[in-house]
């Protein structure tokens, strides 16, 4: 399981790597800019992989990030060159490989929406019944539909949920619908059970239908914007201590690939449960699709990141396009380039430590 994690991991990173350089590529080829190197990773060259149409494709030793570099990047006086193109031109290029990102992001989600369909409100179904719980002796079974718990009726998962933590070693009525027959089965939830199995033993699911094609659509762009907002977020909610310094950290390759291994273990482990309870005939819980999920995540970041107003990130670049536009003045190239270049060692400084302070204080990273 660890080398198939360790597949998916490194497919996913380069993979979001590949894509987000890929939308510079094909923006600057778009506006008659030659690419003079594809590199994944950075810089110092390792070995040339292939020529294709004026552009290496090149692997570096640096296993960071990915670029590409186009004709006079950093020159307006080459000819024809990344610089010396208009400054609508140099926006587009720049800002291609960030969206590219943000799209894939939202073919991920979009498919998870496709995969796990539309939550249906009202109920909750009881997937599965662990032996000799307080469930088990109430007389729950897979299949029961909860309708109320305590009297109060039950919407969703967490409604349930709530009232049953909320009764703890009392015994409480739940209505359930069985066989299109309700009735009121009394039961004890305890305080006395593991956490992880639950004070009454039993594993709900929301019943789903399948998801229309403009609802695939709409949610793969709101889960997006919402994983978006999310990040930019971040700095504010740990001003206000609305969520905890250590769920905020940076993580780096070490704690990236802990998710990864975690989320392929728990969709293999979901999906084998599927399957076995689907050949006994009996009602099979919804597979989960954290792997996916974790590529969406990795997706947006990548673009939110390098849309961030930084020198030398792809937003920092576009600050310094700006005035060009807004007040026909363009920034002294010389003095961009020094800002950029500067920025870029801080950078991979920064990235180094991160990864280096991973590996030393792993992130704890748990799945829900």
């Amino acid at each position: 399981m660890d080398f198939v994690a360790l597949l998916v991991f490194i497919l996913a990173l380069a993979g979001s790597i590949f894509i987000h350089e890929l939308g510079h590529f094909i923006a600057a080829r778009m506006a008659k800019i030659e690419v003079e190197e594809f590199g994944f990773g950075l810089p110092p060259k390792a070995m040339t992989l292939f020529k294709w149409q004026g552009t290496e494709f090149t692997l570096n030793w640096i296993p960071l990030g990915g670029f590409v570099r186009p004709k006079g990047e950093n020159d307006p006086n080459v000819l024809d060159g990344l610089s010396a193109a208009n400054p609508w031109k140099r926006l587009g290029v720049l800002f291609a490989g960030p969206i590219m990102n943000l799209l894939t992001a939202v073919v991920v989600f979009a498919i998870i929406i496709g995969l796990s369909g539309i939550p249906i409100p009202g109920s909750v179904n009881v997937m599965d019944v662990e032996p000799n719980s307080p469930a088990f002796e109430a007389g729950f079974i897979a299949g029961d539909t909860i309708l109320e718990v305590n009297g109060i009726a039950v919407e969703d998962i967490a409604t349930a949920r709530q009232q049953i933590y909320a009764n703890l070693d009392q015994t409480i009525p739940i209505v359930i619908e069985r066989n299109d027959q309700q009735q009121t089965i009394l039961a004890t939830p305890l305080s006395t059970r593991p956490a992880e199995k639950g004070a009454l033993g039993i594993t709900m699911d929301t019943p789903r239908r399948p998801a229309t094609a403009s609802e695939v659509i709409i949610g793969g762009f709101t889960m997006t914007g919402m994983q978006a907002v999310g990040i930019l977020s971040i700095p504010v909610l740990l001003i206000q201590n609305a969520i905890e310094p250590e769920l905020a950290r940076p993580i780096g390759l070490v704690g990236m690939f802990g998710a990864f291994s975690q989320a392929v273990e728990r969709d293999t482990q979901t999906r084998q449960e599927a399957a076995a309870a689907s050949s006994a005939g009996e009602p099979a819980p919804l597979p989960s699709n954290y792997t996916l999920l974790l590529l969406a995540s990795l997706s947006v970041s990548l673009g939110v990141f390098n849309l961030l107003p930084i020198p030398a990130l792809d937003g920092g670049r576009i600050v310094f396009t700006l005035p060009e536009i807004l007040f026909r003045r363009r920034v002294p190239y010389r003095f961009e380039n020094v800002v950029n270049g500067v920025a870029f060692l801080v950078l991979i400084g920064l990235m180094i430590f991160i990864n280096v302070m991973d590996f030393i204080n792993p992130a704890n990273f748990q799945l829900p």
